[in-house]
């Protein structure tokens, strides 16, 4: 079977968009979760979030990035990164063998509500005409596709907070099969604004530590009380090995691995036992011809509720048995608050970069364990470890799970 490799990373993050400055802060423990000023919060309950700050999106011209959702811009810069960061020329590469999978949870929730508060108060002449294709899931894989001409696979995944690693996972099927040589995937959200504010925060989601944004996302820590919600995107560039040989790309690392299944429970609840979780990590473990015990690193869903981490833990023990005591696991959440769609590329870049630097990144804020959270999560300080296999969990509202597997590369 073809193997493969990611070649290029970008993000865009509350931490930082820069890839190398996300990992070095990261390990530092250092949050990007704050007081939001993208909306007035006088009258929410909640009033923090993992925000983009300062946003401006300047890989294009200024009047095409404005026909872009915040959320497609996200995917756009990070696209844009990942490309520059892989050394990609797509003039030399055969444009109907690249393309684009990505996943959104929402997508142009920002796009929706400006364009409906102007139907209702300015009257349906006033709604813009570039509504539909700014709102629509697949603007950020169909402008990015534009963007650099490519002709091979193009569409999006929506399953919740379990997008990006559907996308990837379905990204690196097509590559195996020799549908695609070369596919930019990940995925991008942007669901920061009152809609997504007031809706998220009314069904009790979210953290209320308005007073202390910087420890508000305290995943597996027994004082949890929610997650917080953000905004982001992270794209990975995903090559057939030869094809990234060929033309001389570094390689971060190579994916092996992937499962995915569904609660078929409640639409917002985990199942309790992980049953779905784990059945999703078994899969994943399968395809990769891998034991658990070979595992070392887990970049855990670890959203902060505390329904999701318990569940989340109970689904490792079932999966890694004995083994579950001795793996390194991590929630990059911690950091960056819950960016829904978006989670599980950018923390696939997090696992991408654990594996080639050989350092486990901490949890932040985790400082009172939960007794019913007791693995190594990794508390506040980074670890230095020798990492072979990197597992990567995203789980989703409507029962869907997600779970991608790294490998060290070597030739």
């Amino acid at each position: 079977m073809r193997r493969v490799v990611v070649t290029g990373l970008g993000l865009v993050t509350p931490l930082s968009n820069q890839v190398d400055d996300f990992w070095e802060r990261s390990l530092k423990s250092e949050s990007g979760v704050g007081a939001i000023d993208l909306i007035d919060t006088s009258e929410f309950k909640i009033k923090i979030g993992g925000q983009i700050k300062d946003w401006e999106l300047k890989c294009i011209d200024k009047r095409e990035a404005k026909r872009l959702d915040r959320f497609a811009q996200f995917a756009m810069a990070s696209a844009v990164d990942a490309v520059n960061d892989a050394g990609i020329d797509f003039s030399r590469l055969d444009p109907q063998q690249c393309g684009c999978v990505l996943g959104s949870g929402i997508g142009g929730l920002n796009t929706i509500e400006e364009q409906m508060h102007k139907l209702f108060y300015k009257g349906p002449n006033r709604v813009s005409p570039f509504t539909i294709p700014m709102l629509m899931l697949n603007a950020g894989g169909g402008n990015i596709s534009i963007h650099y001409g490519l002709k091979g696979p193009n569409f999006s995944v929506a399953t919740a907070c379990a997008s990006a690693n559907n996308a990837i996972g379905e990204a690196v099927r097509m590559i195996q099969k020799g549908e695609a040589d070369l596919l930019i995937s990940g995925g991008a959200e942007a669901a920061l604004c009152r809609m997504g504010l007031a809706a998220f925060g009314n069904m009790k989601a979210l953290s209320p530590r308005n007073d202390d944004p910087a420890t508000a996302s305290r995943p597996f820590d027994a004082q949890r009380d929610g997650f917080v919600l953000a905004e982001g995107a992270g794209i990975l560039i995903l090559e057939e090995l030869e094809h990234a040989k060929k033309r001389g790309a570094k390689i971060y690392s190579e994916i092996v691995g992937f499962g995915c299944t569904a609660d078929a429970g409640h639409i917002t609840q985990p199942d309790e036992n992980g049953t779905g979780a784990g059945r999703a990590m078994g899969l994943a473990l399968s395809d990769a011809k891998i034991d658990a015990s070979q595992v070392d690193y887990i970049n855990a869903h670890g959203t902060s509720t505390p329904l999701g981490d318990k569940a989340e833990t109970q689904a490792i023990k079932n999966v890694f048995g004995d083994h579950a005591k001795s793996v390194s696991i991590s929630s990059t959440k911690s950091i960056i608050g819950h960016s829904l769609g978006a989670s599980g590329g950018i923390e696939l870049i997090a696992a991408s970069l654990a594996i080639k630097n050989n350092v486990v990144p901490p949890t932040a804020n985790l400082t009172n364990p939960d007794p019913a959270c007791d693995l190594d999560y990794t508390p506040v300080q980074p670890k230095e470890k020798k990492l072979n296999y990197a597992l990567s969990n995203s789980f989703g509202f409507g029962g869907h799970n997600a779970c991608v597997i790294l490998k060290k590369f070597d030739s």
